[in-house]
């Protein structure tokens, strides 16, 4: 197992894919709630900044991934990462109610999960 400082590869891919994840979410959905009255293409370029750093740490989050994880197992990893930022953003970012629909939507990507690494 391949580590940076001690580090398994698995727990350093979750971290920056998680730290990518918040980035990306504030991205695609946070103009939703500050730019909404201001031109799309205005909305597009702040997300396309906010976006930037996202991908500079997805792409090294990845490629760590990548040398013991499947493009599968790096693909439903970062599902399971997306939901576990995307609740909470909602509830208290954007202000709107927890749903039980969220859970049954965690029990579906757990479940992915399972498939994915039982092997």
């Amino acid at each position: 197992m391949s580590t940076l400082a001690g580090i398994p590869v698995i727990w350093q891919t979750v971290v920056l894919l998680a730290l990518s994840n918040v980035f990306m979410t504030f991205a695609w959905y946070a103009h939703l709630k500050h730019l909404n009255e201001k031109p799309w293409w205005i909305a597009a370029l702040i997300s396309w900044g906010i976006a930037l750093f996202e991908y500079l740490i997805q792409v090294p989050a990845n490629r760590i991934g990548n040398t013991e994880l499947t493009l599968a197992q790096l693909k439903i990893l970062q599902e399971a990462i997306t939901l576990a930022v995307f609740v909470p953003f909602v509830v208290f970012y954007m202000q709107q109610p927890l749903k039980l629909d969220y859970l049954w939507a965690a029990l579906c990507i757990l479940g992915a999960v399972y498939f994915i690494f039982r092997s």
